[in-house]
Order: C-alpha cells, then sequence, then structure tokens
C-alpha cells in the first residue's frame, strides 16, 4: 500500500480496546508519527527533526510490538508501517 493510503486507513480507524500497561506510551508513539505525517502531507516534506522523532518512534514501537496483544496488532502494525512509509520518503 502507498502512504496516502495506510493514513487514510489509520485516521479512520478507532483506537483499538485493549489491556495493556505500555498502552500511555503506545498512545504517545500513535500522537507523534500521525502527527509526523500530518506535516508531511501539509508541507510535502519532513524537516530533519521529524526524521529523528520518527525513526526514534519507529525503534520503541519496534520494542512494543511484541507485547501488544491481538486485538490491537493490525492497529499498531499499520501504524509501524505508517511509520516506515514516511521514512521512506526521506531516503
Amino acid at each position: 500500500m502507498d502512504l496516502r493510503t495506510v493514513w487514510d486507513l489509520h485516521r479512520a480507524s478507532a483506537w483499538p480496546k485493549f489491556s495493556s500497561p505500555d498502552e500511555g506510551e503506545l498512545m504517545t508513539l500513535d500522537t507523534v508519527i500521525s502527527g509526523c505525517a500530518t506535516y508531511y502531507f501539509d508541507e510535502q516534506g519532513l524537516d530533519p527533526q521529524r526524521v529523528a522523532m520518527l525513526g526514534q518512534c519507529r525503534s520503541d514501537l519496534d520494542g512494543l510490538l511484541p507485547a501488544v496483544p491481538d486485538e490491537a496488532g493490525e492497529y499498531f502494525a499499520r501504524l509501524r508501517a505508517l511509520a516506515d512509509l514516511l521514512l521512506a520518503t526521506v531516503r
């Protein structure tokens, strides 16, 4: 899927219902990655600060994904794909 499609799907998806001690951190990662996507589409690019933040968020998300409950897995896998696609635009 292309970046626009993944972003549109993510925006249309509700926050998943799940219980996890990492929920707050996952919410923060979702907010930052989504903010980078919004900036990208508004400005047609990402500045170096956002690229660095996005890379750190992707790394943090990678560390949390194995513990994400199954019912939330699709949501966060899509968030991971969104971060990958955004980072690919600056390579």
